[in-house]
């Protein structure tokens, strides 16, 4: 399955802000962030426009171009994917953008992630990539996997006794859990209670410049 395998941290200083995608390192001293908040490439001086001492207006191609590389990087989705994910929140009735973020928000890896049992997206789609979690009864590895109202995701007996899902028993989310989604670190267990609206989606992004963006 195709991912983004190259440095993470130049995505948060291409952003030029932090998007939390290693995890507990991105809060502390190590995090690449806090020591060079610069564009990477050359002639990047920290300005904008490429030329050094002078600052460009971005263009609003420009805006909605980084509102979608932003989001589809916070997510971890490659581009194909993410061309998916608009089409079918363009086909559904409602608000376009909101509906785009509730298919990323329904992915398996972001579920565990909100839930506390991983550190980072990435992480989430390591520990279901190896088979760790089961939907339902139902042992699923693909991090897209789409959970439904009512669904139950449920770290497998035999996983239970592994260091990441341990902590996450002993000392309970990171973050606070959106009301969406309801976590039994003791069972190991999430639930589904619903679809989420966009007031308990807190990521940072501005949906309708990507709406924009795939309307050209």
């Amino acid at each position: 399955m195709a991912r983004y395998t190259q440095a993470v941290c130049r995505l948060c200083r291409r952003e030029g802000q932090k998007l939390y995608l290693k995890g507990t390192r991105c809060y502390g001293p190590k995090c690449a962030w806090e020591k060079r908040q610069v564009p990477p490439g050359h002639g990047s001086g920290g300005t904008q426009g490429g030329k050094k001492g002078r600052q460009v207006k971005p263009s609003d191609y420009a805006l909605q171009l980084r509102a979608k590389q932003k989001c589809r990087r916070v997510y971890g989705v490659l581009e194909t994917q993410f061309r998916r994910y608009i089409g079918d929140a363009q086909r559904e009735r409602g608000v376009t953008g909101e509906a785009l973020l509730q298919h990323l928000e329904r992915r398996l890896d972001n579920v565990v992630y909100r839930s506390g049992f991983a550190p980072s997206r990435s992480a989430a789609r390591q520990v279901v990539r190896h088979r760790h979690f089961a939907v339902n009864g139902r042992v699923v590895d693909i991090p897209s996997f789409a959970v439904r109202a009512g669904d139950v995701v449920e770290v497998r007996e035999s996983s239970r006794a592994k260091k990441p899902f341990a902590e996450a028993k002993a000392t309970g989310p990171g973050g606070q859990v959106p009301g969406w989604l309801e976590a039994d670190w003791g069972q190991f267990r999430i639930t589904v209670k619903g679809v989420p609206t966009r007031d308990q989606i807190d990521t940072d992004v501005n949906e309708a410049l990507i709406v924009e963006y795939y309307a050209r």
